[in-house]
């Protein structure tokens, strides 16, 4: 989830991500590793800066984010259609409220 929320279309620096998730850069290493592993990701030069990396979707990760926003947003439609719009209104009001306070934690979601 973490690499989900915080890791731009375009990559980002394994600092920028560790540091908009509140974790450690050994933490947030670890978890690309992973990510690596499993094919979600790669590491690759930063064009910016001979001296960094940038860790950037694959294409099998950008897949698979398609398919989470997807199964997040049905998530949504079926917990809205079984509480009703007031009560899931209040309730997202309330994770976002929530989210912004934790550490590291951005105004603005990646769009579906």
């Amino acid at each position: 989830i973490h690499i989900t929320r915080h890791l731009g279309l375009h990559g980002s620096r394994l600092t920028e991500l560790a540091h908009q998730a509140g974790m450690s850069k050994q933490a947030m290493g670890d978890l690309v590793t992973q990510c690596e592993a499993w094919g979600l990701v790669r590491r690759e030069p930063d064009p910016r800066d001979a001296r960094a990396r940038r860790i950037v979707f694959t294409d099998t990760g950008l897949l698979w984010l398609d398919a989470f926003r997807t199964a997040v947003a049905q998530a949504e439609a079926e917990f809205r259609s079984q509480v009703g719009d007031a009560v899931a209104t209040v309730v997202a009001l309330g994770l976002e409220a929530y989210g912004s306070e934790a550490p590291g934690a951005r105004a603005a979601v990646p769009p579906r």
